[in-house]
């Protein structure tokens, strides 16, 4: 196990990542920004560490400002939570380059499903029902339009080196097409520095599921069930449940067991999450996978009782998978709620300032993750969760 693990994040998952570390009794150091002086992971922090000015491309992004933090910390591992450099192959390489674990896929393994494109097509050699798109990447616009035109519209643009819903554009004519492969590639290039786009047909009236897996680095693994997050607003998740309402037993059963067969068969390991549309027939079809633990990981741990970030961190310190899918009970229905900071009055726009009151909900099944406190003070330079 590791001697002590810089926690290469902020906010909620950061003080999540601290619990599970101290729940392990591994010490841990807490990278912050000049932003983040005064939040609540620093403030329960055993040690912290500055990384920089609030802008995240030099603190949270700033690959040689985390090695140097987790170096003079005397860390012998990085957690890097999500967002940020959570699926960076190139962090994860330069972790390894200076005997830092990565708690994460290897960086080989981040390096071979980096491209969405390229993952749905080695997942469906595997067995993985997939949405039809494009033929590959689209090389311009002709192009684009050519391929949907013979494919078929409404299409959904989707950037290849990123997800969290940044750089999706619905396409529903050629017209569309002209001014959203633009705007799509512009927005990839600034979250991703990669404006590579395909495109999937769109399913009207879909359900969006994904099945959480733990595979460990000697190719044994795991599904703990799925997760129901069909509630977004701007491709964004905001509410999620599990098990999902929408599958009845014998379609969940061959969603979990071909989608853990399929991703341990091409190589992955660490947690993961695929992720399905379902079709108002009951058809499930794969659309990308998510190399890192998600946000609305307490869903799963509240109906299996599985520890996601303990066995993440166990799983990249080359442990084999203690836990065999027997094992694994799903007990009860849970749903998770995103609280974000933004104006309901201004189209749900991002909203900074400080947190004057705060009553928490309390009781028996209820969990709050959070970073909030009173006094608290929201700042402009990241992510509204």
């Amino acid at each position: 196990m590791f001697s002590k693990i810089l926690i290469a994040n902020r906010g909620e998952i950061a003080v999540r990542i601290l619990r599970a570390c101290r729940d392990m009794g591994v010490p841990a150091v807490v990278a912050y920004s000049e932003a983040d002086r005064d939040t609540l992971a620093v403030r329960l922090a055993d040690e912290a560490i500055c990384i920089g000015p609030a802008e995240a491309r030099r603190s949270y992004l700033n690959q040689p400002a985390l090695v140097s933090a987790a170096l003079i910390s005397g860390c012998d591992a990085v957690h890097p939570g999500y967002g940020f450099l959570s699926e960076d192959p190139g962090f994860a390489e330069v972790c390894a380059a200076h005997d830092l674990h990565f708690i994460g896929p290897r960086a080989e393994v981040l390096e071979r499903f980096a491209s969405k494109y390229a993952v749905r097509r080695m997942l469906a050699a595997n067995g993985l029902p997939t949405v039809p798109g494009s033929r590959g990447i689209v090389s311009d616009l002709g192009d684009a339009l050519a391929q949907a035109t013979e494919a078929g519209y409404p299409v959904l643009l989707k950037p290849s080196a990123g997800g969290g819903g940044r750089g999706m554009r619905l396409v529903r004519t050629p017209r569309e097409m002209e001014t959203s492969l633009p705007l799509a590639r512009s927005e990839a290039q600034a979250a991703f520095g990669d404006d590579s786009i395909y495109f999937e047909a769109w399913i009207e009236e879909s359900r969006h599921v994904e099945v959480q897996v733990l595979i460990d680095q000697h190719g044994n693994g795991i599904h703990l069930g799925e997760r129901d997050c069909s509630i977004q607003r701007r491709h964004q998740k905001l509410i999620e449940e599990g098990p999902s309402p929408a599958m009845n037993d014998a379609a969940r059963e061959r969603l979990r067991d071909l989608a853990i067969r399929s991703v341990v068969a091409a190589g992955y390991e660490s947690v993961g999450t695929l992720e399905f549309l379902l079709d108002g027939d009951g058809n499930f079809y794969f659309i990308e996978i998510n190399c890192r633990i998600q946000v609305e990981h307490p869903v799963t741990e509240a109906i299996t009782g599985v520890d996601l970030i303990r066995e993440q961190i166990r799983l990249a310190a080359g442990e084999s998978l203690r836990l065999r899918q027997e094992e694994i009970a799903f007990n009860g229905h849970a749903i998770e709620f995103r609280i974000n900071a933004e104006d309901p009055n201004d189209n749900f726009a991002p909203q900074t300032g400080v947190i004057e009151e705060l009553q928490l909900p309390a009781g028996p099944g209820v969990r709050v993750d959070t970073h909030l406190y009173p006094g608290y003070e929201v700042p402009p330079f990241y992510d509204s969760l």
